[in-house]
């Protein structure tokens, strides 16, 4: 058995504003990991950034996206 320890280190930023999956995106949003992908796809969904293989989306950017679709929403600054 070895001694060795693993010490993982986690920048604050990404403590405050965690990665999602798209899987994580779908289930906040209540569709399918295809939807959101099709989102991405499209430009009418919360920016990913892609890191190796895989999709990832900020914390503050989904907030972001919900403040906007809710500013369209309502008619507020931000309508298109």
């Amino acid at each position: 058995m070895s001694n060795r320890s693993v010490v993982v280190c986690v920048d604050q930023t990404q403590q405050r504003d965690p990665f999602l999956t798209t899987a994580e995106v779908a289930a906040r949003y209540r569709t399918s990991p295809s939807t959101v992908r099709y989102w991405r796809h499209a430009g009418i969904g919360p920016r990913g950034v892609k890191i190796g293989t895989k999709v990832l989306y900020r914390e503050s950017e989904l907030v972001r996206w919900e403040r906007e679709r809710e500013a369209e929403q309502s008619g507020g600054p931000h309508a298109a």
